[in-house]
């Protein structure tokens, strides 16, 4: 088995901005899509959000071979629990499980970091779950090299009190501070959310109709 430092882990865990935050009417995703292997860009239109049930979804940051498989294994489990119960799990049943399958994998550990969010007969959730399974929840989190950066934007612009497509706004100006100050993070955004009546994946020109009413430079068109 390849030996990986430390250093290394600590990179591989880092490389990305991801966001996630609890808003009054819903939950929103959000990441930006590059994919770097050290100092090179492996890739431009990476898939960094990934909806696991009607109620839930995750955002990823680390390897991405391990938050794939954690993303499909964590699917499967949800899908599985809804068939035998006729009901959806809860979001912290669902950051419980996903905290186990870390805390139980020691010997070739996963090296992903992740960010789970969702909807429930509680109301909305968040929750930052690490490779070594801890689980914790937030308000309001961010993870990955460019998340100093978004917590800028978050500890200043979040408010219990805001409303879904306020949150949007607010991840995308975080995600775009990030991307201005993190060179493992840029290429464009995904934004996901997530009420009691409908799980959404934002389509790019809704996304850049937000950007442009935010007077902000749209990232640029890849061939």
């Amino acid at each position: 088995m390849q030996r990986i430092e430390i250093a290394d882990q600590e990179r591989l865990l880092k490389g990305t901005t991801t966001i996630a935050a609890v808003c009054k009417d819903g939950v929103v995703l959000g990441t930006e899509r590059r994919a770097t292997a050290g100092s090179m860009i492996a890739a431009k239109q990476t898939q960094k959000v990934f909806k696991i049930d009607n109620n839930i979804g995750i955002t990823i940051a680390g390897l991405v071979g391990d938050a794939q498989v954690l993303a499909r294994y964590l699917r499967a489990e949800v899908s599985l629990y809804r068939l035998r119960r006729s009901a959806p799990l809860s979001v912290e049943g669902a950051a419980t499980l996903l905290s186990n399958i870390l805390s139980g994998n020691r010997m070739f550990p996963y090296y992903a970091w992740l960010l789970m969010g969702g909807v429930d007969t509680k109301g909305g959730h968040v929750f930052s779950v690490d490779p070594a399974g801890g689980s914790i929840e937030d308000r309001y989190v961010s993870v990955g090299s460019g998340s100093t950066f978004a917590y800028g934007l978050l500890e200043e612009g979040y408010s219990r009190d805001m409303t879904l497509s306020d949150g949007v706004d607010l991840a995308l100006r975080g995600l775009t501070v990030a991307m201005k100050r993190d060179s493992a993070s840029g290429d464009g955004y995904l934004i996901h959310t997530i009420t009691s009546k409908e799980y959404r994946e934002f389509s790019e020109d809704e996304i850049n109709k937000r950007l442009k009413a935010l007077k902000i430079p749209l990232p640029p068109v890849l061939p």
